[in-house]
This record gives C-alpha cells, structure tokens and sequence, in this order.
C-alpha cells in the first residue's frame, strides 16, 4: 500500500480489496513479520478487506509516513482520543468502527440534501 492508495473518505473497491474509511488515533502493540513487537502510533485513514488479510492503514507518526498493519497482527489496540483499549476481537472492533464512521457521515449527508425529491433542486421562482 501506498501513501497515495486512499481517497480518505469514500468506501471503495481496490482490486480485490474492499477499502472501508476509518479515522482514529490509534495506538498498537504490533507483531512484525519476523515476530518482533513494536508499539506504533496510528493516524488510521482506511480499512482494507481483502483476500485472506485485514490492514488498517494510515499515517504511521513515529515513522512519518503511510503504513499498513495487518490486524492479525495488532496484539492491543488504545484510541488515544478515548482511551479505550482493546485486546480480543480487535478486527471485529475496527469493522465497527468504520460501519459507525460511514453511518454518521450517511446522515450528514441526508440531513444536508435539500428537501424535495432526490435528485432534483428547487428553482427560484
């Protein structure tokens, strides 16, 4: 995944990944490919769903550049906006997280649109 691979805020099709927006300040207890364990401070962009893997991707801070972490790999998950700390089912709980994300936004943009038919805008008479 590159720096350039997320739009930031439309669900969308990538190949075969499903790319789900998600924004957060996350910190995880991360294990390498080679089993090394690193905590990472994450400002999370996007959540891709793919064959056989999950990676939430974002702005990894202390490296200053775009990353992407296998959740399978995440031993802890702590929003550091809310404190909240996750240890089991963090999968489960980032899908969450992006579904809450496209929610509020879904409403947003209802509450938005102009009233009328969709699709269409009144006309000044």
């Amino acid at each position: 995944m590159s720096e350039n691979s997320f739009s930031g805020s439309v669900e969308r099709q990538d190949g075969a990944w499903r790319v789900l927006p998600i924004e957060g300040r996350f910190e995880l207890v991360y294990e390498d490919g080679k089993g090394a364990w690193t905590v990472r401070h994450l400002a999370a962009h996007e959540l891709k769903i793919g064959p056989g893997k999950v990676l939430v991707g974002g702005t990894d801070r202390d490296r200053d550049a775009y990353r992407g972490f296998r959740a399978d790999r995440i031993h802890r998950l702590t929003d550091r906006d809310s404190g909240e700390r996750v240890e089991r089912n963090i999968l489960d709980w980032l899908v969450r997280r992006a579904e809450r994300l496209r929610r509020s936004r879904t409403a947003a943009l209802r509450r938005s649109a102009p009233a009328g038919k969709p699709g269409r805008h009144a006309v000044p008479a």
